[in-house]
């Protein structure tokens, strides 16, 4: 299967030098993070689906010894990894990290997390962030300036409501919102063009989302990934943590009469029905600010 990444993201720097982050696109959307510690070299895999062999070739061929496996979420695409290393005999001598809220649903499991529990890859040590909507159990973790959110936030949208409801989501995604100008959004899938083009149906006068679409177009058409952003991007352009700009009401009472608009949970709950109608995709190339 082609992926849409043609193009992955070059290694970063974080924590200030602690730790060496890694992409790997896999499937067709996918993004695998390998989070590495600079001093001790120790590494984690931070979901991945039931293919483990195009991580595991990544990790050899630049030397990164693999030594746990954080899990965001129960979704077959982000824990499918722990059960390849299983198969391969290599998951047992690994440390496996996952929410102690569905503990019982992760292989493999010997580290419990949940909201405020620390979070070590080798001497690098970062946090973890209840981040529930998506998916019952949900989790972030946050290592300083970088932020691994599976399928809470995306690159300008949010992922789908499978257990919801909309008000734990919302409130999910303002934890997040909240995080320090800089902190890289680490998310778990190249979702970032359909969101735009949602993005500008329902907030056409923002400035910053049309320079956004602009770049991640040209990053895109040239295979190259749009992911990781930045939190204070996501807070200028993800129309679902923009609740209250005067444009997005004005369409979306517009568009959806009968919706509750109230509080900032029942904005973002019409939202969410309504890019979840998919109209949006009929909106051409052409009435993008390209």
């Amino acid at each position: 299967m082609q992926h849409v990444v043609t193009s992955p993201s070059e290694p970063f720097i974080a924590m200030g030098g602690a730790l060496e982050v890694h992409q790997i696109p896999v499937w067709q959307d996918n993004l695998v993070w390998i989070a590495v510690c600079t001093e001790t070299r120790a590494a984690a895999v931070i979901d991945g689906p039931p293919d483990a062999d195009t991580v595991l070739a990544y990790c050899e061929g630049r030397g990164i010894r693999l030594t746990a496996v954080i899990n965001t979420h129960t979704h077959g695409d982000h824990i499918g990894i722990n059960n390849a290393l299983a198969d391969k005999g290599l998951l047992a001598d690994m440390r496996v990290i996952g929410p102690e809220k569905v503990a019982r649903m992760i292989p493999g499991i010997t580290e419990v997390v949940r909201e405020g529990s620390p979070v070590r890859i080798g001497q690098a040590v970062g946090t973890t962030i209840e981040t529930e909507g998506h998916l019952d159990g949900h989790v972030s973790y946050v290592f300083g300036d970088v932020l691994f959110c599976g399928d809470t936030m995306f690159g300008a949208g949010c992922g789908y409501l499978f257990d919801g409801p909309p008000e734990l989501m919302y409130a999910s995604l303002l934890k997040l919102a909240a995080l320090p100008d800089g902190t890289r959004v680490c998310c778990a899938h190249e979702y970032t063009e359909d969101n735009l083009r949602f993005a500008w149906t329902i907030e056409p006068d923002n400035e910053e989302l049309a320079q956004r679409i602009a770049k991640v177009w040209d990053l895109r058409e040239r295979g190259r990934c749009s992911v990781p952003s930045r939190i204070e991007v996501e807070r200028a352009t993800n129309p679902f943590l923009r609740t209250g700009s005067p444009t997005i009401l004005h369409i979306l009472s517009r568009a959806m009469p009968d919706a509750d608009l109230d509080t900032g949970a029942d904005v973002f709950a019409a939202l969410r029905r309504l890019k979840d109608t998919k109209r949006y995709r009929k909106l051409p190339d052409e009435k993008l600010p390209l």
